[in-house]
């Protein structure tokens, strides 16, 4: 079985036990955080797409660790001017590890004033 998920605007292709870098999420090492974005889900060729998600299905991840990722060296030269620029730049990484795909917590339905009159006539 494998999924979908946006995490953190990005989008990832998960299934369980994976390890997956993410940029840095604001949770402690050793924690466990569940997304709710979940796009597609597959299940033995049983396939699932959401509008624009599913509802009721979540993905479990544990926080391995925060780390940085491979240096990127980024050099800017215009010939025959003796222009050159040398920068780096190392990302931030969160390292997951996935623990499960399934049911996960329904997101609460916000009910306005209107809708529980409407209800309460309905009864």
């Amino acid at each position: 079985m494998y999924a979908i998920v946006d995490i953190a605007g990005l989008q990832y292709k998960v299934q369980k036990d994976l390890r997956v870098y993410v940029n840095r999420l604001a949770s402690e090492e050793g924690a466990t955080v569940s997304f709710d974005k979940v796009l597609l889900t597959d299940d033995n060729g049983t396939v699932t797409v959401g509008a624009p998600v599913i509802e009721g299905v979540a993905v479990e991840a544990q926080v391995l660790q925060h780390l940085k990722g491979d240096k990127v060296i980024v050099f800017k030269k215009k010939r025959r001017k003796g222009y050159t620029k040398k920068n780096g730049h190392r990302q931030y990484l969160t390292q997951l590890l996935i623990t499960s795909i399934g049911a996960g917590s329904a997101p609460k339905k916000k009910t306005t004033k209107k809708a529980e009159a409407a209800e309460a006539a309905a009864e």
